[in-house]
C-alpha cells in the first residue's frame, strides 16, 4: 500500500472549484503534495512550489501522476483560497476517523477534548477577545481528529457537545477538563 493513499482517497471528496479548462493539475494530488510540503517545513506558497519542483519526479513515480512541472505560485494560491474549507475539513476528519479505526482494534480509544486560546489573536483595535479553538485528540494513536473555533460569545462546553455529535464516534471514551463537570451538561 502506498503511504498516504488513504489521505489521497479522502481528498478526492473535496470539490474542485476550477473551471474545466483550468485543471492541469489533479486537485487531490495537489492537496496531498501541499500537505507533504507543509509537513516538510514549507511555510509559504513559494516554499510549497520549491518542494514540488525538487521532488516532482519522485512524487510522480510514487503516486502515479504525470506532473510536467510545479504550478505557478499564483495558480496554487488561487486554487487553495477558492477551496471549500468545510469540505476540506470533512475530508481530513474522514481520514483521521479511518486511521483511528485501524489503530484502535484492540480496545476502546480515548479521545481528549481540550480548548485553547490562540496566543497573539487578541484584536486590540476592534476590542475583540482572543480566538479560542477546541481540539479532539486520539491519545493512543496520536491523531488530531478535529478542531473547531469556539464562538466569541460562548465557551467550550457547547462546542464540545457539537463536536462529539459531528465526530459520530461510538465505543470511545471522551475526556475533558473540569469545566465540563456540570449537572446540566
Amino acid at each position: 500500500m502506498v503511504p498516504f493513499s488513504r489521505l489521497l482517497t479522502a481528498l478526492r471528496d473535496v470539490a474542485d472549484p476550477r473551471r474545466a479548462q483550468g485543471k492541469r493539475y489533479p486537485l487531490p494530488h495537489l492537496l496531498l503534495f501541499t500537505v507533504l510540503a507543509l509537513m516538510s517545513g514549507a511555510r509559504s506558497y513559494r516554499g510549497i512550489i520549491t518542494f514540488l519542483d525538487e521532488r516532482r519526479v519522485l512524487l510522480n513515480q510514487h503516486f502515479g501522476v504525470a506532473l510536467k512541472r510545479a504550478p505557478a505560485v499564483n495558480t496554487l494560491r488561487t486554487m487553495l483560497q477558492s477551496l471549500d474549507g468545510e469540505a476540506l475539513e470533512r475530508a481530513f476528519r474522514h481520514h483521521a476517523r479511518d486511521l483511528l479505526s485501524t489503530v484502535a482494534a484492540d480496545g476502546r480509544p480515548v479521545i481528549a477534548l481540550d480548548g485553547k486560546t490562540l496566543r497573539g489573536s487578541f484584536d486590540h483595535i476592534n476590542d475583540k477577545k482572543a480566538a479560542q479553538t477546541l481540539t479532539a485528540f486520539a491519545s493512543s494513536s496520536a491523531i488530531l481528529l478535529a478542531h473547531t473555533p469556539i464562538d466569541e460569545k460562548s465557551n467550550e462546553i457547547p462546542a464540545a457537545q457539537q463536536m462529539i455529535g459531528e465526530l459520530g464516534l461510538t465505543g470511545v471514551i471522551f475526556t475533558a477538563d473540569a469545566m465540563h463537570c456540570q449537572k446540566n451538561v
